[in-house]
């Protein structure tokens, strides 16, 4: 009997190629698509995201192409518990958040895991550009994508051994062009489908700092003084909500050199900048630490590469597992601004080892 898979389906082309070659495998293919945007989010953010109702409709065209069952499963009030009140919480109060390893971390694999079981699937899949490896013992290495451009390991930090030996990336070893070529060779309706935006729910007017008022409806929300590094007062801003560690532009100040954000002290609302060169750091606190590799855990020692933003290089640094869920970071060279409440993760070369989520930096 083939082994039952259920694969998310976003709609886009990933997670449809990934159902395709999971097909042309032999395997039980079960396709899955989530209904995530809140009700209250404007049109053109169902639109324009990853789970709206043209993406369902794409996706069971795929499905039904490809002769396997689909169905759409209403996860909304989950996903604005776990995902948007965090999203707007960790605004509110000064901290920039990562709302897609969030979702992955509280919702998404947590549903598929779930629906799997109820339909007697062993394993579940999805489009994600990442690989995993199996030692001769049946131990899961997570690693990065082949193609460099597209690896998205980096959301995955929170996935363990558990997780990730019944789970399956069928595109990590292909490259982007690759899957469109495939999937116009299939003849699939979105193979040319323009990639969906990063934050699925945040779209049209104002972006996210009007999405954060919205929702807030006006809690929350604090105003207070741009200050520079010694205190004197530049300017006034309308609410912390609308600034993030290393933001150059919207600071509405003028100065004879560029400025950055440098410092957001939610509990006073004030907002500090300072010249490029402050905003450096040794290393950082990270909180929520999940480890792929479990025999690295409190009082181990990792010599690591290590990301604090999805799109900046990963550095050379120590990082030092402490406590159940905190570690340490230091950089062997001082480091790019660090901003609380993003991702940072733990590579040791091709290897995703573990990662967190930043609490402070260290200076």
């Amino acid at each position: 009997m083939s082994a039952r898979v259920v694969v998310a389906m976003s709609g886009g082309v990933d997670s449809s190629v990934a159902a395709a070659l999971l097909c042309e495998q032999g395997y039980d293919v079960i396709g899955l698509a989530m209904r995530l945007a809140p009700e209250s989010a404007e049109p053109a953010a169902r639109r324009g995201g990853c789970c709206s109702y043209e993406d369902f409709e794409d996706a069971r065209r795929v499905a039904e192409k490809l002769d396997f069952p689909f169905y759409v499963v209403d996860m909304r009030r989950r996903f604005e518990r776990a995902v948007v009140d965090d999203f707007v919480s960790e605004y509110l109060a000064g901290r920039t958040p990562n709302p897609c390893a969030r979702c992955n971390q509280r919702v998404k694999f947590d549903a598929l895991w779930r629906r799997a079981e109820a339909l007697g699937a062993r394993y579940i899949a999805t489009g994600h550009y990442a690989r995993i490896e199996r030692d001769p013992g049946g131990f899961a290495r997570l690693l990065r994508a082949r193609d460099a451009a597209k690896d998205q390991s980096y959301f995955l930090f929170s996935l363990g051994q558990a997780e990730l030996s019944r789970t399956l990336f069928p595109v990590g070893t292909m490259t982007k062009d690759e899957v469109r070529r495939r999937a116009r060779q299939l003849g699939l309706v979105n193979a040319d489908k323009p990639e969906s935006q990063e934050v699925c729910f945040v779209a049209g007017r104002g972006g996210y700092p009007a999405f954060v008022e919205r929702w807030a409806n006006g809690r929350g929300l604090r105003p207070g003084p741009v200050l520079d590094s010694q205190g004197r007062t530049l300017a006034r801003h309308s609410g912390i909500h609308r600034f993030t560690i290393g933001q150059r532009h919207g600071l509405g100040v003028s100065a004879g050199a560029p400025l950055y954000v440098r410092e957001i002290r939610s509990e006073s609302a004030e907002v500090v900048v300072a010249e490029r060169a402050a905003l450096k750091s040794r290393g950082l606190l990270a909180r929520e630490v999940s480890l792929v590799r479990p025999e690295l855990g409190t009082g181990g020692q990792i010599d690591a590469e290590v990301k604090v933003r999805y799109r900046h290089p990963a550095l050379p640094a120590r990082v030092i597992v402490e406590q159940q869920g905190h570690a340490v970071v230091w950089f062997e060279r001082p480091g790019p601004a660090v901003s609380p409440g993003q991702v940072c993760v733990f590579y040791r070369g091709e290897e995703l080892v573990g990662g967190g989520f930043i609490e402070r930096p260290l200076n």
